[in-house]
């Protein structure tokens, strides 16, 4: 008498699945096998993969050295605007320092007058527009011949102006500041200030006037 197992039909089912899927992947693996030693998969050989990596360390090397130039350029044009700017500040330096040595050139120069005249004069009269609405004034008044005596006065500033299409004086200083615009002086003395101009007026002509006791010692005029 023979005995028989039998297996229930979902385990046989499995079991053939098992079996089937085993031999298809054998089957595949024995295929790619094939194709590596037959040399006929598309990837790159190890030959080629060298070239690639010696060709990509020379494309590196290659920027590399085109980075570094670049480098060298930017910190010589860095240094270059540096040295550009600092020759701009000095030749302004040198610009201002050049108008200030004219300045007092003409300073000195108006303090020897040379016809030897003698009595009050105004030597020097400078007159710019500051602003829209300011202007400033400089005055040099020198005593001539030996200046034994003190000077004592004052000096007045008559601003002629155009506005609304007429013309009009106006006359400095002002009652309340008087007193800033009294002269003693043996020799010479500098003034200079910043007068205000009304809105919408356009200075002609600035006139400065030396009086001594009321009486005019000397005046001048600069036009703009």
């Amino acid at each position: 008498m023979t005995i028989r197992n039998h297996l229930p039909w979902p385990l046989r089912a499995v079991f053939i699945a098992i079996v089937l899927g085993l031999g298809i992947a054998v089957a595949m693996w024995m295929y790619d096998l094939g194709r590596n030693f037959a040399h006929f998969q598309k990837g790159p050989t190890r030959e080629q993969l060298v070239t690639l990596q010696e060709q990509l360390k020379e494309v590196s090397d290659e920027r590399d050295q085109l980075q570094a130039t670049i480098n060298a350029f930017d910190s010589r044009l860095n240094i270059e605007r540096a040295m550009q700017t600092q020759l701009q500040e000095q030749a302004k330096s040198l610009a201002d320092e050049n108008n200030k040595l004219k300045d007092d050139l003409s300073f000195y120069e108006s303090l020897v007058p040379a016809d030897g005249t003698k009595g009050i004069a105004i030597r020097r009269l400078k007159i710019e527009m500051t602003a829209p609405n300011q202007l400033r004034y400089r005055v040099l008044i020198m005593q001539g011949g030996k200046g034994d005596q003190s000077f004592v006065g004052n000096y007045q500033i008559v601003m002629t102006v155009l506005q609304s299409g007429k013309s009009a004086m106006i006359t400095f200083p002002k009652p309340e500041a008087a007193d800033k615009y009294k002269l003693a002086f043996k020799h010479y003395q500098r003034m200079e200030g910043v007068l205000a101009v009304p809105d919408g007026a356009v200075v002609k002509s600035v006139q400065v006037k030396i009086l001594e006791k009321g009486a005019l010692r000397a005046q001048d005029s600069e036009n703009l």
